[in-house]
This record gives structure tokens, sequence and C-alpha cells, in this order.
């Protein structure tokens, strides 16, 4: 797998580029002094760091300083794609790990770089290229697609039964009441454990499932019911609501890169 490129510390080669398809596999919890780039051009990764879960798919990237533990499952099949910075090149990058929408000159310069390699012996052009990579890199702004989790016991439970059940249309009465606890106790822990309220926290549940969904061509009208949306009308509001776009537009966004690589 693509970890090992992680450990490799020298700066006369600044990145690694490494790309492979990977199905239905789970890079265990691990870290590096490198930092990481996460992109697929197909499928649907989890990449779970500390008390976070960020699902990535092909109109998405995701941010791993060095030195960071995570763990990456890749579901069916997954084109992936990485590129490793080392430490003497991280000046200027963010030290906080985060998804984010992956523009198309990112994704070329992506793809251009792992041309180059894994050996080092850049040209004066190729090195050009690096130096462009890294300051588009630390340009990106972060989106909001990520579900932070918690490692206290009693949300825990809450937590994975809500995960198990998407679809659910539990108040947080039932949940705090199977939990053995009062809705007021309930309430307040979201808000003290994972900094949203209940419902803010099923809400993004909802969408990154979605963002899962999507990533897998499943049409727009299944994913609704399947989330437990009573009409798909209400299902494209929340998504627009939090991503600003339709679905209908998030999957034409990814077409047309697709088109466009191709060309």
């Amino acid at each position: 797998m693509a970890q090992e490129h992680g450990y490799r510390i020298d700066p006369s080669i600044p990145v690694i580029g490494y790309t492979e398809m990977v199905t239905n596999e789970m890079c265990i919890s691990h870290s590096h002094p490198r930092g990481q780039l996460i992109y697929a051009t197909r499928g649907v990764m989890n990449v779970v760091v500390g008390n976070h879960i960020w699902v990535v798919n092909p109109l998405q990237g995701l941010w791993l300083p060095g030195g960071v533990e995570h763990q990456v499952t890749f579901q069916k099949d997954v084109n992936y794609y990485s590129v490793f910075i080392d430490p003497s090149a991280m000046e200027g990058l963010s030290t906080n790990s985060f998804s984010f929408d992956i523009p198309m000159f990112l994704k070329q310069l992506v793809f251009k770089i792992i041309s180059f390699g894994t050996e080092g012996n850049l040209t004066p052009s190729q090195s050009r290229i690096v130096g462009v990579f890294l300051d588009e890199l630390a340009l990106i702004e972060p989106s909001a697609t990520f579900l932070p989790t918690t490692n206290h016991e009693r949300l825990q439970k809450v937590v994975e039964l809500l995960m198990d059940d998407v679809a659910s249309k539990n108040t947080i009465d039932y949940y705090a009441e199977i939990s053995f606890m009062s809705t007021r106790t309930l309430s307040r822990l979201f808000i003290k454990e994972l900094g949203m309220n209940f419902s803010d926290w099923r809400t993004r549940l909802k969408l990154l499932e979605a963002i899962k969904r999507l990533g897998e061509k499943q049409s727009i009208k299944e994913i609704a019911f399947n989330l437990g949306y009573e009409t798909t009308s209400a299902f494209i509001y929340m998504f627009k609501k939090h991503l600003g776009k339709t679905p209908s537009n998030y999957i034409l966004e990814d077409e047309n890169d697709s088109e466009k690589m191709i060309a």
C-alpha cells in the first residue's frame, strides 16, 4: 500500500505521488512524518482521524498533516490517488486535518506529480510544477463534511444506534429513554461532546451518508427514501442548504470533471 511513502524523509524529494485500484480494504490506524493529500477518481473512502469521520468521494479531497494518526477504509472499488509531502516542504500548509471540494486544477497537478515517479531527480520544469501544487494546496478551504464522534460511553451507544439506522425518525426523547438518562442530559452531552445539538448531528450524519451514496451512483430518489425523507424535495432542500448545491448539480460537476480529464 501507499503508506510506506509517508515514512520516507528526503528534502530532495519534496512530494511523492502514488495511485492504485483498491477493493474492499482497510488501512489500519497509522501515522507518518509526511503530510498527505488523499483523493479518488472513483469510489468512496471512509477516513477516521481521532473522533472525526470523513466520507471522501470523487468530488472531494482530504488533507492530513504529518504525524496525524488516521485509518482509511476503501468501500468496493476505489481508484485511489495520494501525494505525500516531505516535512521540509510543509511550510504554509494547514496543521489541521480537513476535507475539501477539490478543484479541477489541483486534480490535474496531482496526476502530473504521480507521473514523475518516486525516485526524485526532478527537472526544473517538474520542480516548478511541485511549487505550484504546494501553493494551491495552501489555498484550499475546508468543507463541513465531517462527522464528530465520541468516546463517551453513554453517548457513544446513542451515536452507534443512529449510525446503524440512518433513516430512523425516533426523537431524542426515545434515545434518552433507552439510554436511561433524561432528554436534557442527552441534549447537553451532544453539545458538550460533539459540538452540536442532536438534530444538527443527525442531519450531518444523513448528509455524509448522502455523499457516500452519490459516490456510489445511487439515484437521488433512492437516497432520499433510504435516508428517511418523506419526499425527494425535502432531501434536496437539506442537501442544498448545507452544501450550496443540489444533489443533481453535485453529480453533474463530477461528470463534467471526468469528461475534462478524458479530453
